[in-house]
């Protein structure tokens, strides 16, 4: 893979087309939110950010000597990420998985080799649906959460991890696979 000057860059699971299209389904109901379109849905493990080509050489060279086995992943529910009281986005979750979380500790470290910071936030792992701006109605995101509480996925077999770049856009962040990881 060649690197341009500067990227920036994460790391995440790809969604098969079926799960995307459940998701897709999702997105109806509130006005005035900026659905993301399902060609973006994808499972953050770590964002890292924007750097310069020899650093994301290095990333990639840290990201390849990882080994992990594969594991299954399922989503289940839907919620809201909050910033000083305000919802920003809709969300869909993924039910709780060790296997997950393994790797997620595993790129962590490697983006760490690669030279960055460790990651001070919690991890939460999930599904970015829409994004919110102030003018959205909260009763209508109550009940758009209430109404898909229960929602889940089929199990999907997870066999690799992505390097992503994004390159924000006026509407929607445009997101490029450039590096897919295998899993044992």
């Amino acid at each position: 893979m060649e690197f341009r000057a500067i990227m920036r860059l994460f790391v995440a699971l790809d969604l098969p087309r079926t799960v995307r299209q459940r998701l897709a389904d999702l997105a109806t109901g509130v006005s005035g939110v900026r659905w993301v379109p399902p060609e973006n849905y994808h499972v953050t493990i770590r964002f890292v950010g924007e750097l310069p080509a020899y650093k994301a050489e290095e990333l990639d060279l840290a990201l390849a000597d990882i080994r992990a086995r594969r594991f299954t992943l399922e989503l289940a529910g839907v919620g809201t990420l909050d910033r000083a009281g305000r919802v920003t986005a809709l969300w869909a979750g993924v039910a709780s998985n060790p296997a997950l979380l393994h790797l997620r500790a595993k790129v962590d470290t490697a983006v760490q080799r690669a030279g960055m910071a460790a990651e001070r936030r919690r991890y939460m792992p999930h599904v970015t649906l829409a994004r919110l701006g102030e003018q959205v109605e909260q009763a209508r995101v109550a009940a758009w959460v209430q109404s898909h509480n229960l929602f889940r996925s089929a199990p999907m077999d997870v066999g690799h991890f992505t390097l992503f770049t994004s390159v924000l856009g006026p509407d929607q962040p445009v997101y490029t696979p450039e590096v897919e990881y295998p899993l044992g």
